[in-house]
């Protein structure tokens, strides 16, 4: 059950068109259990479950691969350079997060929103190339269901996929509604 502070509640149901504030807890202060505030927890719990799946999707694509009689080459069948290019595009779009991180935090909002706008670009940009590289496998008939290298590929990318465009959405908010 959530309790409002009394500071909160004095007042507030008229001051905000009859309706109750509720103060959440440890957002201006840090948990006495943790010393850490809510938002940072809950970062940090986030990236732990993508350490889980992603961990969790490799471990599988090692124990397909091992167990497998016969395994494809990856530069065989995938496309090395537009890799490489997708590589440096989320590299690059890494350094542009803690970019305007960093700038947020000295109070460069102006700066930080301009590498925002960078990683939505290289977000873009990753789409692109993935979206070509994906219509050329199509064209060759490789499918999910081709074998299981392939549907190891596609299940791996498209999940990285879909993260990349939750951020996208995330920072597209952030540039809008959420400035």
């Amino acid at each position: 059950m959530l309790d409002a502070h009394p500071h909160a509640i004095a007042g507030a149901h008229d001051a905000h068109g009859g309706h109750h504030e509720i103060e959440i807890p440890f957002n201006v202060t840090p948990r006495p259990d943790t010393g850490l505030y809510n938002a940072k927890l809950g970062i940090w719990l986030f990236l732990a479950s993508e350490v889980m799946l992603f961990g969790a999707l490799f471990s599988s694509l090692i124990l397909l691969r091992t167990m497998s009689a016969s395994w494809p080459r990856g530069w065989l069948e995938l496309n090395v350079p537009l890799a490489t290019i997708n590589t440096m595009v989320l590299i690059i779009s890494s350094v542009t997060v803690v970019l305007a991180w960093a700038n947020f935090r000295l109070g460069n909002f102006q700066r930080g929103r301009l590498f925002i706008l960078i990683t939505l670009l290289c977000g873009l940009g990753f789409m692109i190339i993935k979206g070509f590289e994906y219509a050329h496998k199509f064209e060759l008939h490789h499918h999910p269901s081709t074998n299981n290298f392939f549907a190891t590929y596609f299940m791996l990318t498209g999940l990285h996929g879909l993260h990349v465009l939750g951020g996208m959405a995330v920072f597209l908010y952030f540039l809008t509604a959420g400035s």
